[in-house]
């Protein structure tokens, strides 16, 4: 009894220490600006607000940031995982020549840092005149996100018994099709999964964004608020904390409804056929 009280304890303890973070952000963007210079500082807000809500919605270029966000990590999301779901089927179902060499060096490109590819990147959007646009953030964003999603995918793919495609085969159903009504159905929950964790690393990027992109109509949320907020040393810390929860909403929204999909997802990659 002693044991479960004090793991639950230490449990709670550690939900609070992630959550107390996200309730300050919620909290301070609720406060008037001179409540939170106040000393000792409120736990809560003593007058609410919501102006700094509305002032960023009405006043500044957050919703084209939002939007340029929404565009840039869905699209990102999939073609990322179109590529990612056929080369893990390929790397997973057919044997050929230099097939492990492959995966490891999709291993290696992933583990580079994506300060190495900056520069290659920037130029060839120079030359290709995609520079300062939403397709070349699709561009840089692929790079360091197939990498990680068609490792993630491999290992899912790899979980799926070899003997059900094989079934469906002898049934005569061409290869095409035993992955569309057998491979997919079973892969679904790791493709979900890896959507997701994609979707993330895209809606998150900034270094790519800020070097890639110059122009306000094609910022997404990352460098487009801290452009617009930090560009003076009079920071309004309220509207910032506005923006970071309605940046936070997406992913927050998107968690909550694909939950289930995760936890299959994590239980199908830990499984080998």
């Amino acid at each position: 009894m002693m044991r479960r009280i004090l793991f639950n304890l230490m449990v709670w303890s550690a939900v609070l220490i992630v959550a107390f973070p996200l309730f300050w952000m919620v909290v301070t963007s609720l406060k008037p600006q001179v409540e939170l210079w106040a000393r000792p500082p409120a736990l809560m807000p003593l007058e609410p607000t919501l102006h700094y809500y509305i002032t960023l919605l009405r006043d500044t270029n957050f919703p084209v940031y939002f939007r340029n966000s929404v565009i840039l990590a869905t699209a990102t999301t999939l073609v990322v995982i179109g590529i990612a779901t056929l080369g893990a089927y390929s790397l997973v179902r057919f044997s050929y020549r230099g097939r492990d060499s492959l995966a490891m060096l999709v291993l290696f490109t992933y583990l580079l840092p994506s300060v190495v590819l900056i520069l290659p990147l920037y130029l060839m959007m120079v030359k290709l005149g995609l520079a300062n646009t939403l397709f070349s953030l699709v561009l840089a964003y692929t790079t360091f996100a197939l990498p990680y999603a068609l490792w993630l995918l491999r290992s899912f793919m790899a979980g799926i018994p070899e003997d059900l495609e094989s079934a469906a085969l002898v049934d005569g159903a061409s290869r095409m099709g035993a992955f569309r009504d057998v491979i997919f159905p079973q892969l679904l929950p790791g493709i979900i999964s890896t959507a997701l964790f994609t979707f993330i690393l895209a809606w998150n990027e900034y270094l790519f964004a800020l070097v890639l992109v110059n122009s306000d109509a094609a910022r997404p949320l990352t460098t487009g608020v801290m452009n617009m907020l930090i560009s003076s040393f009079n920071i309004e810390w309220s509207m910032l904390m506005a923006a970071s929860v309605m940046m936070s909403v997406p992913l927050i929204i998107a968690f909550a409804f694909l939950q289930k999909y995760l936890t299959r997802g994590f239980g199908a990659g830990a499984v080998k056929g």
